[in-house]
């Protein structure tokens, strides 16, 4: 691409998400025109605001605190002083950097890739397609504190971790920002154990927990959906947690992603089943004061058409009489 092109590309047509762009091409002027991946993924590195809090927080709270305990530095403020630093002549120096670099080459030697593995979104690998529907599902913000991703990278993270015996079934994935998918890491201190183990929980006598597999319409690894046996209006359709589990407040997070991921696609398959349908109400009954009669959590989808009732105001209000209209 020629000066002016490029010129003109900065200038007017590079849509950036992040800083990435502008720093490659920054970095590969730099270096005369070339320039490896990693050097450029260093450059990026050295940009991105999130990862440097990253390793400020790394700095502050474990490598800085461990050498204050043991008084090889001070700190004030912002800034660390290795102690009698002043004391040290050029040979001291020089010997103790080659310490220090026996001790990394000893520790990346007996440790192996081990070392960076904190650093990695997982053992094996997500792909694209999974990456942007957890993020586009997360509308392109952290799931934990809410930070856009315009502000701080996002990461897709294993809920439950492959190493607790997560799965990579898209309900398991979660949209986190750098720091705090630094912060839970991949190895969360909860005991996902149980958690696993009550997934496979089916009540005896319960409608809900028994062998549905001729009715039903679609399922992924946690829930599962049906049409209503006596539907509200044509092709209404429920989604329910294959664990028992009396009410949607009892979900975990796996769960009610994957209810959200077959209501989605029960969605859409019901508008290609009938284009009149040009709405829907979702609801979910908890306890007998709010109308449950089958104690096993299940959540309603149910298709509206034009017309099906004389006068569909209020919606989900309707339930109590009289307070539709306000």
């Amino acid at each position: 691409m020629k000066y002016p092109a490029l010129t003109r590309f900065i200038d007017e047509k590079m849509r950036m998400s992040h800083i990435y762009q502008p720093v490659m091409i920054m970095t590969l002027i730099r270096h005369n025109g070339r320039c490896s991946v990693t050097e450029i993924a260093k450059k990026i590195l050295s940009n991105d605001r999130s990862q440097i809090e990253y390793y400020e927080k790394i700095t502050t709270n474990m490598v800085g605190r461990i050498l204050r305990n043991h008084g090889v530095v001070e700190k004030n403020g912002k800034e660390y002083r290795l102690l009698d630093y002043e004391s040290f002549s050029p040979d001291q120096t020089d010997h103790i950097v080659r310490l220090c670099e026996q001790k990394l080459a000893d520790y990346v030697a007996r440790r192996g890739e081990r070392v960076w593995q904190h650093r990695r979104l997982s053992k094996g690998k997500i792909s694209g397609t999974i990456k942007y529907e957890v993020l586009k599902k997360a509308q392109f913000h952290c799931e934990l504190c809410g930070i856009s991703a315009d502000i701080k990278a996002l990461e897709v993270d294993h809920i439950i971790p492959r190493n607790q015996g997560g799965t990579d079934d898209l309900s398991n994935f979660q949209a986190l920002c750098y720091s705090c998918n630094s912060m839970k890491r991949d190895r969360d201190s909860t005991d996902f154990r149980a958690r696993r183990e009550s997934y496979a929980h089916r009540e005896q006598g319960c409608l809900f927990c028994g062998n549905l597999e001729p009715a039903t319409l679609r399922q992924n690894e946690l829930a599962y959906a049906i049409r209503d046996k006596y539907p509200v209006t044509p092709l209404h359709t429920l989604v329910i947690p294959k664990r028992h589990v009396p009410d949607y407040f009892d979900l975990s997070r796996p769960e009610i992603n994957a209810c959200n991921q077959l209501l989605d696609e029960a969605k859409r398959e019901i508008q290609e089943t009938d284009s009149l349908v040009s709405g829907f109400n979702i609801g979910t009954n908890i306890d007998g004061t709010a109308g449950q009669t089958i104690f096993h959590c299940h959540i309603h989808l149910i298709p509206r058409r034009a017309g099906d009732i004389q006068d569909p105001t209020g919606g989900v209000r309707n339930l109590m009489p009289g307070k539709a209209k306000y």
